[in-house]
């Protein structure tokens, strides 16, 4: 390496331009192992911009590096401060207004604009008192806490905190109210209606991917929330004719029940089992009871509180979403923190899986024959055109026999192994690590109902 190189005010010579420099640059931005190249961003900024990533330099050393490597990290450092040191600015005609109600934990839109109240906010009836003195009552937008934080941030709405001093730059005449700022909103808002910063990072980073995100209890009567889950329940006439006999029925039917040979499981004898299938052969086998039907034993009830509980409703983006009519969730979602909560127990996996709908089964996939690119001059089949039937046969039909309808196809059943692959119920833990979000996902299966015999 040369001498001049190592002095920190030196500036390396620039390199010829190749005829790979183009590819080697979109290849450079893709690598996630090295770091944004800062120094690519113009001095004056007039807004923020997500610099692309470069090539990582050289690897780091215990001895540290040389003069040139440091001075290109400080260079790259202080082009990383004045980027993020740059005014935020945004649109006028895009902005919304709120003010933020510290007793009612709730933030009433003022000025709605943009695409966000689209699958944000709710329409609640609140008192008020008009220049006579009369009481009435008026609806208003009203956002929840993490809702408002979501916009604050991302500047999409100015907000302001009620406050009985009037001030200049109020966005309602006649309420007074003092601005808050980003640090501000965050301080008053993270700890009220149960939300956490970890619940916060989920709402927001399940908001910027583009999702629809409400809340699975809803904190006010005004709350919209979708249809009630329908569990499927057992409706079986025998099942039924079961339910009235009380418990010890069972009890004395197990006196009369054959005890159970560990030698030999199956009742039959040896002659009977040419005659039997497979399936009916290892039904017999099953002597253990399974399925989620049965019982689990029953936890300490000392035990404090589970913090495994839903807590959001997810749904796709392409979920057609009404806010104020909601359709039932794609997802459910439960937000733990990874620092202070364990790894669920099967009590409290049942719990959560109590209180959640059973999925269908995964339809087959259809297989249609493929077309020959050169068959599409071919002339399409003819619709057959329908017989208007005369004014008797139309009065006593049922002396004409009717037409037999053409055979359809029976019915494909479901795969066994996607069908236990997406199991009967799901849910969606968010674990938050310091910020880093991971989503795991637990289901139900469904071995019991699919016998691989």
């Amino acid at each position: 390496m040369d001498d001049f190189l190592e002095e920190p005010s030196a500036i390396p010579a620039p390199s010829l331009p190749s005829e790979n420099a183009h590819d080697e640059e979109e290849q450079s931005s893709g690598d996630e192992d090295g770091g944004p190249d800062w120094t690519k961003l113009p001095s004056a900024l007039n807004r923020p911009v997500i610099p692309k990533r470069g090539e990582k330099e050289f690897e780091p050393s215990s001895a540290g590096g040389s003069g040139l490597q440091q001075h290109v990290l400080d260079r790259a450092r202080s082009a990383m401060f004045d980027a993020l040191r740059a005014t935020r600015t945004t649109s006028s005609k895009s902005i919304s207004y709120g003010i933020w109600y510290p007793d009612l934990a709730r933030v009433s839109v003022t000025v709605a604009r943009g695409i966000h109240f689209t699958a944000m906010g709710h329409s609640v009836p609140r008192p008020i008192h008009t220049n006579e003195g009369i009481e009435k009552t008026q609806k208003r937008l009203e956002i929840l806490p993490e809702e408002a934080i979501y916009l604050v941030e991302r500047g999409a709405m100015f907000c302001w905190k009620e406050s009985s001093v009037a001030t200049s730059g109020t966005p309602i005449d006649g309420i007074g109210g003092s601005p808050m700022s980003v640090e501000q909103a965050f301080a008053e808002m993270i700890g009220t209606e149960d939300l956490t910063l970890e619940k916060y990072q989920v709402f927001s980073y399940l908001k910027r991917l583009g999702y629809a995100v409400t809340r699975a209890n809803p904190p006010t009567p005004s709350y919209p929330i979708p249809p009630p889950l329908l569990t499927r329940k057992s409706s079986s006439y025998f099942a039924k004719f079961l339910s009235f006999f009380p418990r010890w029925f069972s009890r004395i039917s197990m006196l009369f029940k054959r005890k159970m040979d560990w030698w030999q499981p199956v009742r039959f004898g040896n002659w009977l089992y040419h005659d039997k299938s497979y399936g009916s052969l290892f039904t017999s086998l099953r002597f253990l009871p399974s399925g989620h039907r049965i019982p689990l034993k029953a936890s300490d009830a000392n035990l404090p509180s589970s913090p495994y509980k839903i807590f959001y409703n997810l749904y796709k983006p392409s979920t057609p979403f009404r806010k104020t009519a909601p359709p039932p969730p794609d997802f459910s979602v439960v937000v733990v923190n990874a620092r202070t909560t364990p790894m669920p127990s099967l009590q409290e996996l049942a719990s959560l899986f109590d209180v959640l709908p059973e999925i269908p089964p995964p339809l087959p996939r259809q297989r249609r024959p493929i077309q020959d690119p050169g068959a599409s001059g071919k002339s399409l089949p003819t619709p057959t055109p329908k017989v208007e039937l005369p004014w008797h046969r139309k009065l006593f039909s049922w002396a004409w026999p009717a037409a037999a309808a053409p055979a359809q196809p029976p019915p494909r059943k479901p795969h066994p192994f996607m069908a236990l692959k997406a199991g009967k119920k799901t849910i969606v833990v968010a674990v938050v690590d310091s910020g880093s979000v991971g989503f795991f996902r637990f289901g139900e299966g469904a071995f019991a109902e699919w016998p691989m015999a």
